[in-house]
């Protein structure tokens, strides 16, 4: 996700601007008794040299020079009534995948014949409230594990480092590349529909919850609703083994944050709880985790300051959660990860670097020859020159490593993966 969109050099510390994906109520105030319709969006792109330990695999190599880019559309409107209740609703579009090597097509073919071309919808929520009394959303759009989320630091270089779709990690092949639960902000959790609810700020303290009954995104499993079956969006029990682990019901998360503002510091640390249930197996087929799966049991804890251009924060994360906020088989172990960043805005220039390390079950299931235990990690260091509040150049740098023996999806030594990364490139956001 591009929460972070390179923005302004007018005001110290605001390089970086909320893009509206994650917006809970309209960055500027709407006059009573108006609308204001809006098409935001920007476009990105970079070129990258990459290396890694499967960029040689079967008699296939990777070129080690590539590019990549996104483009993303945000449309939608803020309006206030007369009675001072602000409301209104977003759209995300994002370009899609295509297979290799073959340009964007108009229709997708056969046997990676060709490519497609198009938009998805990312998110699609409305919101209504008002300042002193809070908000509610409903959509599919961010809860507030992923609204209030603190310490996570990705305001430098594509502006997302290793939670990017479209930046340079999506260039790096996935075998290699460590994965990560450390960015709330991640599309498995924001891109489903569900109910948000937010209060207003009282003393600096702010909170919030959500409820989303399944994990389908808008108008996602209703297409062939005939009977209850793996098409239908509020399925609670499947026959179909590759449904379980995978989709999940009932999920709820809360979140309470302190944000302080005085002189030059400002300050915002948060909290909170993430859970949500797996569905059931009335299949035949063994399941790949023997006794099943646990629930999705997830906390988060954060702080980060900003004085005198600079921002520094930390972030953990924990509990009953596979990478990608997958659900972990009964039996296997928690998961832990915790993330250190800082940067540094001075007048048009910024630099800024961020650490993250975790432990979880990876591909172990009890019983199986893997360690219990898969160790990843992920460095990061960037920098950007903002030209305008519409365009700015970065450079961007990647180190990942990720470590588990005998996990057979590492396939040169059954053992690890690493990859690095460095690219340029140039964001423009209107």
């Amino acid at each position: 996700m591009r929460k972070l969109l390179l923005a302004s050099v007018a005001t110290a510390g605001a390089t970086l601007a909320m893009s509206g994906g994650a917006m809970a109520q309209p960055v500027k105030p709407v006059a009573p008794g108006t609308v204001v319709v809006h098409v935001n969006g920007y476009l990105q792109f970079e070129i990258a040299g990459f290396g890694s330990s499967v960029n040689t695999y079967d008699g296939d190599k990777l070129n080690p020079i590539t590019t990549d880019g996104d483009a993303r559309i945000y449309a939608g409107f803020d309006a206030a009534s007369l009675s001072g209740l602000d409301y209104g609703a977003q759209v995300e579009a994002r370009t899609q995948t295509s297979d290799a090597g073959v340009g964007a097509q108009k229709n997708s073919g056969t046997g990676g014949a060709g490519g497609t071309e198009g938009l998805y919808i990312k998110r699609a929520y409305g919101y209504i409230g008002a300042p002193d009394n809070g908000f509610i959303r409903f959509g599919q759009g961010d809860g507030p594990f992923s609204l209030m989320q603190s310490g996570v630091v990705e305001a430098f270089g594509d502006g997302a480092q290793f939670n990017a779709d479209g930046g340079v990690v999506s260039l790096l092949p996935t075998e290699a590349s460590p994965g990560n639960f450390i960015y709330a902000d991640a599309s498995n959790l924001y891109a489903t529909d569900k109910i948000v609810l937010l209060s207003p700020a009282i003393s600096g303290f702010s909170a919030g919850v959500s409820y989303e009954p399944n994990s389908n995104g808008l108008k996602e499993g209703y297409d062939s609703n005939v009977v209850a079956s793996s098409t239908s969006a509020a399925l609670s029990t499947s026959t179909a083994a590759g449904d379980i682990g995978k989709r999940r019901k009932n999920t709820v998360d809360a979140m309470l944050q302190y944000s302080m503002k005085s002189d030059a510091l400002v300050l915002k640390a948060s909290g909170g709880v993430l859970y949500g249930a797996p569905i059931a197996y009335d299949g035949v087929t063994a399941l790949p985790a023997k006794f099943g799966y646990d629930s999705l049991e997830v906390y988060q804890a954060g702080v980060q300051a900003t004085f005198a251009g600079i921002t520094v924060g930390a972030n953990v994360k924990g509990g009953q959660v596979e990478d990608s906020y997958f659900f972990k088989p009964k039996g296997a172990r928690d998961a832990f990860t915790y993330i250190l960043g800082a940067n540094y805005v001075a007048g048009p220039i910024v630099l800024g670097g961020s650490f993250y390390d975790g432990q979880s079950a990876g591909s172990y299931v009890p019983g199986a020859k893997e360690g219990r235990t898969l160790t990843e990690y992920g460095a990061a260091a960037g920098a950007n020159y903002v030209i305008s509040p519409n365009l700015s150049l970065f450079l961007q740098y990647l180190y990942g490593h990720k470590q588990q023996i005998g996990n057979t999806s590492f396939v040169t030594n059954k053992k690890d993966g690493q990859v690095q990364a460095i690219g340029a490139g140039g964001t423009f956001k209107w």
